[in-house]
């Protein structure tokens, strides 16, 4: 698949739900990562139906897409987005499989490159709008990201941090970057934050940090020039 059918048909992949009965409006944890910069932290949202202006229209869009959980995001006062229409889409959600994130914030589609989305680490099976695969599922990560088209193929790798701690042990966190499709390596050189300090990631993809304090909670994130920030995981002391 090229880069440019990939970014036309960025997908999700899941179960259908019953004929004629309504998806439900889940509540997932999105983020928004563009060009340079994140454009919405994460943020826990419900994926409701919606209607989006696509030119002149106003097209329905079901709940439980990843479509309607980033109008969401816009509603709750993320980045603004674009749509283009490559089928005809109408005010029944079924009409909206073909409508395809053109824009999200300042950062517009540019030849191969352009916007993606993954739910937990792949990039999944149907378009961002259409109601007919797996639906989001209360609980799911959903990332939007601009996504540079890579030589190999397919979109840069997006980071996901592992915490680990035990009982006056130090912290240990285990950071990977996955690729379109699921597939993980260590990442070395990413820059973990917890808390107010920082270590970069060794050969393996850990880095360390000193114990937790009694009820101390941190948030645990990665970052790496060249690959998507990781969504913050919350770390409490044992």
């Amino acid at each position: 698949m090229t880069a440019r059918i990939l970014l036309a048909t960025a997908f999700v992949a899941g179960a259908v739900a019953p004929a004629g009965a309504a998806p439900a409006a889940p509540q997932a944890d999105v983020m928004v990562v563009g060009r340079t910069s994140v454009l919405a932290a994460a943020k826990v949202v419900r994926a409701r139906a919606a209607t989006v202006p696509v030119g002149r229209r106003r097209c329905a869009v079901a709940a439980a897409t990843a479509l309607a959980a980033l109008d969401a995001v816009r509603r709750g006062g993320g980045p603004a987005y674009r749509l283009r229409d490559y089928g005809a889409c109408t005010r029944r959600a079924a009409d909206s499989t073909s409508l395809f994130v053109t824009q999200i914030g300042p950062d517009r589609n540019r030849r191969a490159n352009g916007w993606v989305y993954k739910v937990g680490r792949r990039v999944p099976g149907v378009g961002a709008a259409d109601p007919s695969g797996r639906m989001l599922r209360a609980g799911d990560r959903l990332t939007w990201f601009y996504c540079r088209a890579q030589s190999s193929g397919g979109c840069q790798r997006t980071l996901v941090v592992t915490p680990r701690s035990g009982p006056g042990q130090p912290l240990r966190v285990v950071v990977r970057g996955y690729d379109d499709n699921g597939r993980g390596l260590a990442v070395a050189g990413a820059t973990v934050t917890a808390g107010g300090r920082t270590a970069l990631t060794a050969r393996d993809g850990t880095a360390s940090f000193p114990p937790l304090v009694v009820a101390a909670v941190q948030r645990v994130q990665a970052q790496r020039p060249g690959m998507v920030s990781s969504f913050p995981v919350a770390v409490r002391a044992a």
